[in-house]
């Protein structure tokens, strides 16, 4: 290497570092792939608010839904690899890879895992229309006629789609995958599901709580081995003799090729944010759990729930598409 390039490399090293510490200086964009008023919506805002008073630069949330909640992460893939466009997804950010062909976006590679924000369950429902009032007897009707029940999610690839998938293939029904048409996917989903166009779904919680209070949601069992303090009275899956935890989980990603630095800082205060009593509170009351790892440890979650995806897809003889 010669003297010039040398000195480029260490003025060009000296600027990546001086930018780390100094980072943020301007405004921080969380994306999201879900659309208003759902999980990662809510969380960020709420995380977002923390991180504009801990840094003194403001932090906003965009929705931007579309193409099966695949839309956000292709654009936060093509950002600059600075640490001011960032995305909030949801456990399909694992998953996603083990069921889809052909996406714009690798969703290991592409993205730098910064941190785990938190869990929760979903809840497995049906409608009225069907029925059925118990896990019991979901999987008797599905078993009764195999491949003819109908289930619903928020799109392909999706943690809604490989949660059914998950829970058929733990007990031992074949069912058909109704993914939710473009647009407002998860609302659609529900109203399928209440118009008795699907017979069962895994619903974020928080998002089937009105029409379950309302009567038009029969809640079987949630998904975590935990039940949750949003609906107390409702078993969970497990408890219904079918082996099954499934949470679902949300963090912030960076596109790949963002500076360590960045990435070490935005993990250790987005820990700080969710340690915070206020938001801590805030979170309990919508049944959610901050999630405390490493910016490793995290990455290193991240591999094992995609590898554990695709065994899941293998030994459930699912094709990608």
């Amino acid at each position: 290497m010669s003297t010039r390039m040398l000195l480029a490399f260490v003025c060009s090293l000296a600027l990546i570092l001086q930018a780390s510490q100094n980072y943020p200086t301007r405004p921080v964009r969380l994306i999201e792939p879900f659309g208003a008023g759902g999980g990662p919506d809510l969380v960020g805002r709420a995380l977002g608010q923390k991180l504009t008073e801990l840094w003194g630069q403001p932090v906003t949330v965009e929705n931007v839904p579309g193409a099966g909640a695949t839309t956000a992460p292709a654009q936060v893939a093509k950002s600059p690899a600075d640490g001011y466009t960032l995305l909030i997804n949801t456990n399909a950010q694992a998953y996603s890879a083990a069921l889809l062909k052909n996406l714009p976006y690798d969703p290991l590679k592409d993205f730098i895992p910064v941190a785990p924000l938190t869990s929760q369950p979903y809840v497995l429902v049906t409608g009225k229309m069907t029925g059925i009032t118990t896990i019991g007897e979901l999987v008797a009707a599905a078993k009764a006629k195999p491949g003819q029940l109908k289930f619903g999610s928020s799109g392909m690839g999706t943690g809604s789609h490989f949660g059914v998938e998950k829970f058929d293939l733990a007990a031992g029904i074949k069912a058909v995958h109704v993914p939710a048409r473009p647009g407002n996917a998860i609302a659609d989903t529900i109203a399928d599901q209440v118009a008795g166009r699907t017979d069962y779904m895994l619903a974020p919680i928080q998002l089937a709580l009105v029409d379950i209070r309302a009567g038009r949601l029969r809640p079987l069992g949630v998904s975590t081995k935990k039940r949750s303090s949003l609906l107390p009275e409702v078993p969970t899956i497990a408890e219904a003799g079918v082996d099954f935890d499934y949470p679902i989980w949300y963090g912030v990603w960076a596109p790949a090729g963002t500076p360590a630095g960045v990435v070490d800082q935005l993990a250790k205060d987005i820990a700080r944010a969710l340690a915070t009593p206020d938001l801590h509170e805030w979170l309990a009351q919508h049944g959610d759990e901050p999630m405390s790892m490493t910016q490793p440890e995290f990455a290193r979650f991240l591999l094992s729930e995609s590898e554990s995806a695709a065994r899941v897809i293998e030994a459930a003889g699912i094709k990608p598409q």
